[in-house]
């Protein structure tokens, strides 16, 4: 069993930036690809960005490509979420997963985090 704990979410004026913090604890953290995703309200919970375990291979949606950036500390069992120039429309709910795979299904996910809130005001 892996427990994520998810931080650093809260309000931001468009433009601004926030880094989330994913940590990770219980079983081995090793070998786990992690992902991102968001959930605003009313809408479904929606893929953001994904990396393996060695952080070598990246993928984001198009919708943020170019403005996040994940990255992960294994050594901390801890990955993270850099948003940058950000937007209303980023407003949401936040999710951090782990999974065997950097899938961009929600169903390719084994483990989730409760989440955190990321508001951008106009």
């Amino acid at each position: 069993q892996v427990q994520l704990v998810e931080s650093g979410g809260g309000l931001v004026q468009a433009g601004g930036s926030l880094r989330l913090s994913c940590a990770a604890s219980g079983r081995t953290f090793r070998g786990y690809a992690m992902g991102w995703f968001r959930q605003a309200p009313g809408k479904e919970r929606e893929f953001v960005a994904a990396s393996t375990w060695s952080g070598s291979s990246t993928d984001y949606a198009d919708s943020v490509k170019g403005r996040f950036t994940i990255s992960r500390d294994n050594a901390k069992n801890t990955q993270y979420l850099q948003m940058n120039s950000l937007k209303p429309e980023d407003t949401a709910v936040y999710y951090c997963a782990a999974g065997v795979v950097p899938a961009r299904g929600v169903g390719g996910y084994d483990y989730w985090g409760q989440g955190t809130q990321v508001t951008v005001s106009s």
